[in-house]
């Protein structure tokens, strides 16, 4: 079974959430391969660190909203954010995984940012 399809088994969740559970784990699954790919590269302390941060924030926040916690919209916040502010780490990088996980970042923190409005 997919995690596409796993995530639509949840019930409770309408699209923007199943959709944001999705990108929050597409964003810890990048930026654990980010964090590996640069821990041989000297300056990328802080590339590391965020990478690392998101990883943990954003796969936390994925299990909030799949257990529909009542704290996953303060969560989203915190993710939104620290994704956006690894990507800009990223960006100044031009290793490929760094590009790659910039791209992803960016996508994980609009539908956090999207699932708070919704």
């Amino acid at each position: 079974m997919s995690l596409s399809d796993t995530v639509s088994e949840l019930e409770h969740l309408d699209d923007e959430q199943r959709n944001c559970i999705e990108n929050c784990l597409e964003a810890a699954q990048a930026c654990e391969y980010c964090a590996d790919q640069c821990i041989d590269e000297d300056g990328m302390e802080e590339c590391i660190r965020l990478c690392r941060d998101v990883a943990d924030v954003a796969s936390l926040h994925a299990r909030f909203m799949a257990r529909n916690s009542n704290y996953s919209t303060e969560l989203a916040e915190v993710c939104a954010g620290v994704c956006e502010e690894c990507a800009e780490e990223c960006d100044q990088h031009d290793a490929d995984h760094c590009q790659t996980c910039a791209d992803v970042l960016r996508d994980c923190a609009e539908s956090c940012r999207s699932m708070m409005s919704a």
